[in-house]
């Protein structure tokens, strides 16, 4: 079974310096169908103007990821850590018992764009925590990378849930498979791009729930494709 959840569909916040798109529900934007696909609750599309962005806030029990496409994001946190992320590089936080963060365009110049998901842990209550690597592009040419797990393998970024996220970036009409596990299910992101998936066409931001089928089959299409999977505890329902 697959569902599409079309880029234009998505919820959308925008203000002087930020455009956000929102695949599940998010702040203000609420929609009782798209509440997140398992334990995957958030994938905000973020263009923030040049020298702004999100003062500190907090955040409690989430595993938080960043992906910058484009610029550079700042991140500053209250356990100390202070960085800046530029493409190819994927940042790993910790919310647990509670972390104070904000993140800022560092450029004065050019706009920031990046993808920030959220995966719900497995427990409540962890300390805090941060990761930050970057991934070559060759590792993600044509082939999936695995950037994110819940054992560390390969390299990747660390969270607290059985899930893990890889990331392509595909030449036009370069293809893919990836095998779906028993019990496990599958989130497509279309991160550049358009690609074809199980045979239905997605362009730039639209996602793709996978559930109860053997493997997720993507070709790049136009120019080709930057994509995002994120694989996932079994799903009883499309979007849930």
């Amino acid at each position: 079974m697959i569902s599409i959840r079309r880029s234009g569909d998505r919820g959308r916040a925008r203000f002087s310096w930020l455009d956000s798109h929102h695949t599940f529900s998010f702040g203000h934007y609420h929609d009782p169908q798209h509440m997140g696909f398992g334990p995957l609750r958030v994938i905000n599309e973020d263009r923030v103007k040049p020298a702004a962005g999100f003062a500190t806030h907090g955040h409690r029990d989430m595993e938080i990821i960043s992906y910058v496409l484009d610029g550079a994001l700042e991140h500053r946190d209250s356990i100390g850590n202070g960085s800046i992320i530029r493409p190819g590089e994927v940042q790993r936080m910790t919310a647990g018992s509670g972390i104070q963060h904000s993140e800022f365009n560092h450029s004065p110049d050019d706009e920031v764009h990046f993808l920030q998901i959220w995966i719900q842990p497995a427990q409540a209550g962890l300390d805090p925590g941060y990761e930050q690597k970057a991934f070559d592009d060759e590792e993600k040419h044509n082939r999936l990378r695995i950037v994110v797990s819940a054992d560390g393998r390969d390299g990747s970024l660390t969270i607290h849930q059985d899930a893990s996220l890889s990331i392509a970036s595909l030449d036009p009409s370069a293809a893919l498979r990836y095998p779906v596990q028993k019990d496990r299910a599958a989130w497509v992101q279309i991160a550049r791009g358009a690609a074809i998936v199980n045979d239905l066409a997605l362009e730039q931001g639209d996602g793709a729930a996978v559930s109860e089928v053997d493997e997720v089959a993507i070709t790049a299409t136009g120019n080709g494709a930057e994509i995002l999977l994120f694989d996932l505890p079994s799903i009883s329902a499309p979007v849930s």
